[in-house]
C-alpha cells in the first residue's frame, strides 16, 4: 500500500498529526538524551501540563515512537524512551529545531519589520 499524507483519509495524516503537535515535537526532542522519568521529562519541557504530556506520551507510544518501561520498585518507577523509530524521527525533529534556533534572528527581524 502506498501512503500519501495529502490523501484525507490516509492514516499517516493522523501520524503526522500526533508527530507535529508542539508537545509531540519537544517531546521526542527531550527524549534524544536518553531514557527519562515523567517528572524529568515535563521539567524538560517546560509549559506542558501533566495531562498534556500524559497524553502526547500515549499517542507516541501507540505509534511506535515512544516506549514505556514501568520498572517494578517502590515505589513504581515509569521510564519512557525512544524506539528505532522514534530515533530516527527525532533526528529529523531536532534537525528542524536546530534550523529554526538558528534562524531566529531573521525571524525577529522579519517580526519587526511587519509590525511597523
Amino acid at each position: 500500500m502506498k501512503y500519501d499524507v495529502f490523501a484525507k483519509d490516509c492514516p499517516s495524516r493522523g501520524t503526522l498529526d500526533h508527530l507535529t503537535g508542539r508537545w509531540a515535537v519537544l517531546v521526542l526532542a527531550g527524549l534524544r538524551q536518553g531514557p527519562t522519568r515523567f517528572n524529568a521529562l515535563r521539567r524538560r519541557v517546560d509549559g506542558v501540563s501533566e495531562k498534556m504530556l500524559a497524553q502526547t506520551l500515549q499517542a507516541l507510544e501507540r505509534d511506535g515512537f515512544v516506549h514505556r518501561e514501568v520498572l517494578t520498585a517502590m515505589p513504581p518507577c515509569v521510564t519512557y524512551s525512544l524506539t528505532p523509530l522514534g530515533e530516527s524521527t527525532a533526528d529529523h525533529v531536532q534537525t528542524l529545531i536546530d534550523h529554526l534556533e538558528a534562524n531566529m534572528p531573521a525571524v525577529m527581524a522579519n517580526r519587526a519589520n511587519a509590525s511597523r
